[in-house]
């Protein structure tokens, strides 16, 4: 049984069980071939973090785009667009519905 931190040292916490689980019954050259393979494709979550906050203030969905998630990064970017749309139109009607509360109080108050 190999270690997985022998192969892949960058790895730690659920992520590390899970891929130690996964080579358990592999021979040193499958898991060699295995930790060149997750390597390649393994995307630093750190990055990926940073990237989704940019992601507020500017395109939403950019970090679906970065882990090759492309129906998903269209999605995000659509929806977010929706919600800017949808708080904006709340915010117009809260302020009409205070602005008539205030007007109201204002008149039973003179």
């Amino acid at each position: 049984m190999q270690n997985i931190f022998n192969f892949l040292p960058s790895l730690e916490g659920e992520e590390m069980i899970y891929t130690q689980e996964l080579i358990k019954d592999m021979t040193d050259s499958q898991a060699q071939q295995f930790a060149m393979a997750y390597s390649a494709r393994r995307k630093d979550p750190t990055t990926i973090l940073l990237v989704a906050l940019i992601g507020f203030i500017g395109f939403a969905g950019i970090h679906r785009f970065l882990l090759n998630q492309i129906g998903m990064g269209i999605l995000y970017f659509f929806t977010a667009g929706c919600a800017l749309l949808e708080l904006s139109l709340t915010w117009l009607i809260i302020k009409d519905f205070l602005l008539s509360i205030i007007q109201k109080s204002h008149s039973k108050l003179h």
